[in-house]
């Protein structure tokens, strides 16, 4: 006992300072790791019930009503129309291949999904494990809550976290994979999209994937819906509150909420670690796929593709774009990136959400 913390506590608090220390000193991804942190810090402090449930007239703790967000699945919906609001899909139409991109980087789901089956975990336990390598915090929460819910601290924790680090995690990978003279290629620049193919496409996949894949119809319309709000011109109102208001809130929420189910308890278990490290494989299998492919598209087109780009298949947007904008600038100080790396990046979104629609149509 220390000052009446268990040791179990102790040491999630630990943890906790050091998201927020990453957060804040670092600025790794503080919009996540801050409000992660803090949930964590709160939950694990002794007799402080922000996590209790109800109990006959008793309230429940104030954090356990904002946990019902992400325990019903309406969180991670909600976000996805912020997401589609703040992103474009330029890139993305302009390049259709970079369609292939985003799913050759979701190879990590697929490859750990039948890892953590064959180690023991039943199919839904997997799926939900594999949905980290993704690196969708929305998609993986979304997916275990109809799956697996007990699992939702450890996925949820897991999700967020390597979301968060993806400037630490996916730069060894990339440059272990690719040349110096691949990392040095400077693209051409992408053609203009007429407001006419950006108003088009939301509609059309949301009525495409709608026909052929109804479970992942909640994350790719609200995406979507999103995005349309962006691109019709006419919503200038409800895109402001969705890029900004709404998706702020519902970060702080999920933030808080996703840290507090991090207790003690329930985090430090054989179980919990071993989902945290597969997800971590997943998460690297998804990077070096997308790599790989990229350095495929690298020969197919004679050298006109930088393998870098597919790195940014996987669903961390805009910040697996942004790594690659980086590395190729350290190889390259003339060459940017960023919107061509896009493009993957936002075919990684609507890919993680495929693969989380066919996950459920199988398995729920």
């Amino acid at each position: 006992m220390v000052f009446g913390f268990i040791p179990g506590e102790l040491i999630m608090m630990i943890t906790a300072c050091v998201l927020l220390y990453l957060g804040i000193a670092k600025k790794f991804e503080p919009l996540l790791l801050v409000p992660i942190g803090f949930g964590m810090l709160l939950v694990n402090l002794p007799l402080g019930g922000i996590m209790t449930p109800p109990n006959g007239s008793e309230n429940a703790g104030l954090v356990w009503y904002l946990y019902q967000g992400v325990k019903l699945g309406v969180y991670p919906p909600l976000i996805f129309m912020g997401v589609g609001a703040m992103t474009d899909f330029g890139p993305l139409i302009a390049n259709p291949k970079s369609l292939l991109l985003g799913a050759a980087a979701q190879v990590g789901i697929f490859v750990t999904f039948i890892g953590a089956n064959l180690m023991g975990f039943d199919m839904n336990a997997a799926a939900s494990i594999g949905i980290i390598g993704g690196a969708d915090g929305p998609t993986a929460i979304y997916l275990t809550s109809k799956l697996k819910p007990e699992l939702l601290p450890a996925i949820a924790i897991a999700a967020y976290s390597y979301m968060a680090l993806v400037p630490i995690i996916q730069p060894p990978i990339m440059m272990a994979l690719t040349t110096k003279k691949e990392r040095m290629v400077v693209m051409e620049q992408l053609r203009n999209v007429s407001k006419t193919e950006r108003v088009i496409f939301p509609i059309a996949v949301t009525i495409l994937c709608g026909l052929l894949l109804p479970s992942a119809v909640p994350l790719l319309g609200s995406l979507m819906l999103g995005n349309l709000f962006r691109e019709s011109g006419v919503t200038a109102r409800l895109l402001d509150t969705t890029q900004n208001a709404l998706i702020n809130i519902l970060t702080i929420f999920l933030g808080v909420s996703v840290g507090a189910t991090a207790s003690a308890s329930k985090f430090l278990q054989v179980q919990t670690l071993m989902i945290i490290g597969l997800g971590l494989v997943a998460f690297a299998i998804g990077t070096a796929s997308g790599v790989l492919f990229g350095k495929l598209m690298y020969i197919t087109s004679g050298g006109k593709v930088n393998p870098l780009i597919g790195s940014a298949g996987v669903s961390a947007v805009p910040m697996a774009a942004r790594v690659s904008q980086v590395v190729g600038q350290k190889c390259n100080p003339g060459n940017y990136l960023l919107m061509h790396a896009m493009g993957p990046n936002v075919a990684g979104v609507i890919g993680s959400a495929i693969a989380a629609g066919v996950m459920l149509a199988f398995l729920s």
